[in-house]
């Protein structure tokens, strides 16, 4: 059996025009893994993903899935390798809750023509509850739990660890701390492009990362305990 990474990106670049959105990227995924790929707007974290999941043509680099080099040219070519993604979709109108949104315009009505606020919830909850979709390979999600409430965000919480109890990989894109550090087993930084480092989010606390993000530099008391490691491993 191969012990290679489910996903592995190497060398990935992309340009539009003069502005190198992606820049020798290296990233892995392990099945039954969640890695979260963090940044500022402008990262670079959603283009990866992109390229990955077949939207954008890649510049230059490749794309390994379970060892074997994968040509990915369009978003049919990533669904056939068993990549799928959820993007990023924000509710219809932000001041209002999921629930309000999935019924927005078709509102239930007591037999008092007032908003039916508990039937709605009830048979949102029947909608997210059937919601089972069969990834079998990788998933990329793009800020799933943007714009859901409590309820809402817990449920695709218990989604991302059913999914990996059954060996499914997951590339997690969010701005969310308590997501990131609740979800992901490893953590990717970028900015300006380049990956600033990829770490154990256990080894982390969230101040660190958010120095990352917004620092642009590793974590040099996580880089000098791995040298330390390395070094009794070697002795």
């Amino acid at each position: 059996m191969s012990n290679a990474p489910l996903v592995e990106i190497v060398g990935m670049h992309k340009a539009f025009g003069g502005v190198h959105a992606v820049s020798d990227v290296n990233l892995a995924l392990d099945a039954g893994e969640v890695v979260a790929v963090l940044g500022h707007n402008g990262a670079g974290k959603s283009t990866l993903m992109k390229m990955l999941a077949g939207a954008y043509p890649i510049d230059r680099g490749e794309i390994r899935i379970a060892g074997e080099l994968a040509h990915i040219a369009n978003p049919a070519d990533s669904q056939a390798l068993g990549i799928e993604t959820i993007h990023q979709t924000l509710a219809l109108a932000d001041n209002l809750d999921a629930v309000a949104n999935l019924f927005l315009g078709r509102e239930l009505m007591t037999r008092w023509n007032t908003m039916d606020d508990y039937a709605m919830e009830a048979a949102a909850r029947d909608v997210f509850a059937q919601l089972n979709p069969n990834f079998r390979n990788i998933l990329i999600m793009d800020e799933p739990c943007a714009a859901l409430g409590p309820e809402e965000t817990r449920m695709v919480h218990d989604l991302v660890r059913r999914l990996k109890a059954r060996g499914v990989g997951v590339f997690l894109i969010s701005h969310d701390m308590p997501d990131v550090f609740a979800l992901s087993d490893r953590l990717a930084v970028m900015k300006n492009g380049r990956v600033i480092g990829t770490y154990r989010t256990a080894d982390l606390t969230e101040d660190e990362v958010l120095g990352m993000i917004i620092g642009g530099k590793p974590v040099t008391r996580v880089a000098q305990q791995h040298r330390m490691l390395t070094a009794e491993a070697g002795s």
